[in-house]
């Protein structure tokens, strides 16, 4: 359990989608890490694109970045909700100060972009958003996980295998 020690916050908010969130939670957990979900409401209960529910652990106001190893980012329309919270986007700011891994994944992108992080970072993500991505200043690559040092992106549900594995090593480093 190379992970053991490890905590995690993923975000959550409505229309995540299922696999980009559930497939890198359960990932690390098998690896030993504790994975919390934070939404706009502790306890609230969320629902992915498909259908699948998610109940929030911690509210975002209840997380501290000093206190977790890494963020996850999942995609679906969920980003396009989360990036309308100042206090997301102040703990997206604040792990990234930190060199602690984020994962983003598909969509999950316009989260860092909201956050003015990308500028100069090599990163992936759908093609849908490519040109987002470029003009807040990343190298956009076409490839199915990208590590830019404590960063790690994502194209879509079939990289999954790929970006959680990548992921799970840029934590246990």
């Amino acid at each position: 359990m190379r992970l053991q020690g490890k905590r995690v916050i993923c975000l959550v908010e409505e229309e995540f989608e299922d696999l980009e969130l559930w497939y890198p939670v359960y990932r690390l957990r098998e690896e030993g890490a504790e994975v919390l979900l934070a939404g706009s409401e502790q306890g609230k209960t969320y629902h992915g694109k498909y259908g699948v529910p998610a109940t929030a652990d911690v509210s975002f106001e209840q997380v501290s970045s000093a206190e977790y190893d890494g963020l996850l980012v999942p995609g679906g329309w969920a980003p396009d909700k989360l990036r309308r919270y100042g206090k997301v986007l102040q703990l997206v700011r604040e792990v990234d100060a930190a060199g602690k891994p984020i994962g983003h994944i598909c969509h999950a992108g316009w989260v860092l972009i909201s956050a003015k992080i990308l500028n100069g970072r090599k990163v992936t993500s759908t093609p849908g958003i490519r040109d987002d991505m470029e003009n807040a200043g990343a190298i956009w690559v076409d490839e199915p996980v990208v590590v830019d040092a404590h960063i790690v992106s994502s194209r879509r549900p079939p990289d999954l295998p790929a970006y959680a594995k990548a992921f799970c090593d840029v934590l246990a480093k």
